[in-house]
């Protein structure tokens, strides 16, 4: 609930985002109502083991590690490490130009070590939003940051003068997951998934976070 835009509160108080939608969707095709329990992020996965729920959907990325010892349904969600520059920039086009420049980052994040493995002189900042401030006050002069990130800012403010001038080729993937043992939940969610697809049903939801299907 702490994790705009796919878990969050509204100014009413109630648990909204992209994630909780999904999982209204899919319960929807199970037939089943969604009970929504939250908590850390970092004892989310824990709490499967514990079986305080059945399923934890939070944009949890897929990885080898996790795969070992959960299931995961088919990827919902794909993100890309994105180059964002100001929208008259055309010095910078490729990951490669960042040589010699100026890139907003988290410090410690793989982000951060990508654009300093192209050569960016970093300036430290605390996430996405002072990244993009920094970018836009001219103290840098290009961010790498989360394809998703940039596309929810910018349905919130469409006219900011930023600009995607390149992304990697590899998407990290990111799915429903579940304890194993539990083959039929698990082909049951993959179902309900492929139908919330060919309905237009993901669609409509992923329009409203981030103007685009972001599966793919």
């Amino acid at each position: 609930g702490t994790y705009a835009p796919f878990t969050y509160h509204d100014a009413a108080g109630a648990l909204v985002g992209f994630d909780v939608e999904i999982a209204k969707a899919i319960g929807e095709k199970l037939g089943v109502k969604v009970e929504f329990l939250e908590g850390k992020w970092d004892g989310l996965i824990a709490g499967l083991d514990a079986n305080r729920y059945d399923a934890v959907i939070n944009e949890v990325g897929i990885t080898d590690a996790r795969k070992a010892k959960y299931d995961f349904s088919d990827p919902y969600i794909a993100s890309k490490a994105v180059l964002i520059v100001r929208g008259d920039n055309t010095d910078i086009k490729t990951f490669a130009d960042l040589k010699g420049k100026k890139s907003a980052q988290s410090l410690t994040s793989n982000f951060g070590k990508l654009a300093e493995t192209n050569g960016a002189e970093l300036v430290g900042t605390d996430g996405f939003d002072q990244s993009i401030q920094l970018l836009l006050t001219g103290r840098a002069d290009a961010t790498i940051n989360d394809s998703l990130s940039f596309l929810d800012f910018k349905k919130h403010k469409p006219d900011a003068n930023v600009k995607i001038a390149a992304q990697e080729e590899n998407a990290d993937h990111s799915g429903i997951i579940i304890r194993k043992g539990e083959p039929e939940l698990l082909e049951a969610i993959n179902k309900a998934l492929a139908d919330i697809k060919a309905d237009g049903t993901y669609q409509k939801i992923a329009d409203k976070y981030f103007g685009q299907d972001v599966s793919k």
